[in-house]
């Protein structure tokens, strides 16, 4: 089986937010709506003071809450472990944005622009009228995925078939990839490292492992 997961180092993480943008710039997400979004946190006492910087999105999880709520079933966990939302199926309730504990869901209910009435070139290009008053997130760039099964490519090793965030990080904080493949990078990096998930104690099972320390 594949199980796709992402791993973000965050001792590497310098918090330029490039994952963010790039992240917008693939999916033309409308103003206000971040898909990729990057924590900046202070943690400790004066003078023992640290700064985090922590990427979130969409966790993918395991046992998904946002699929046991849907009352349409639009929302649904693929085999590979990605979860996608059919918006033909949706119908906008926001049970799923509501039963998300990562706060990754968001709904727009009327077209909106970067700037103004007019879409610049990459809303024109890659704007979606199908997710106007429907639930959208993080999809893992779930079309690049789905290329690599007829080009033979293999996600987060290939540059055309892995998550626009990883691909734009400029200090190789992230990585993607099967953790069901021992030999995947993913694999490698999990076994080589400490890590967490966030909100692990819920028992959804995220998708998205954080390193912090060597193992």
């Amino acid at each position: 089986m594949t199980r796709y997961v992402m791993a973000i180092d965050l001792r590497r993480c310098v918090g330029c937010q490039t994952c963010t943008a790039a992240c917008k710039n693939a999916n033309a997400t409308p103003p206000g709506v971040q898909w990729r979004r990057v924590l900046d946190l202070e943690t400790g006492e004066f003078p023992d003071v640290r700064r985090s910087f922590v990427p979130v999105a969409c966790m993918h999880c395991d046992e998904p809450p946002c699929e046991e709520v849907c009352p349409t079933k639009a929302t649904t966990k693929r085999p590979d472990g990605l979860v996608a939302i059919d918006y033909d199926t949706c119908i906008g309730c926001a049970n799923c944005v509501m039963a998300c504990p990562y706060e990754a869901r968001s709904i727009v209910h009327e077209v909106k622009f970067a700037y103004g009435d007019k879409p610049i070139k990459s809303e024109e290009v890659r704007f979606d009228p199908a997710r106007i008053s429907v639930s959208m997130k993080c999809t893992f760039c779930i079309d690049r995925i789905d290329l690599a099964a007829k080009t033979g490519q293999v996600p987060g090793r290939d540059p055309d078939v892995t998550p626009a965030c990883v691909n734009s990080c400029i200090s190789g904080a992230m990585a993607f990839g099967d953790i069901d493949d021992p030999n995947s990078k993913v694999s490698r990096l999990l076994a080589e490292n400490k890590t967490f998930r966030m909100h692990e104690e819920l028992g959804t099972g995220p998708g998205v492992y954080y390193i912090w320390d060597k193992a």
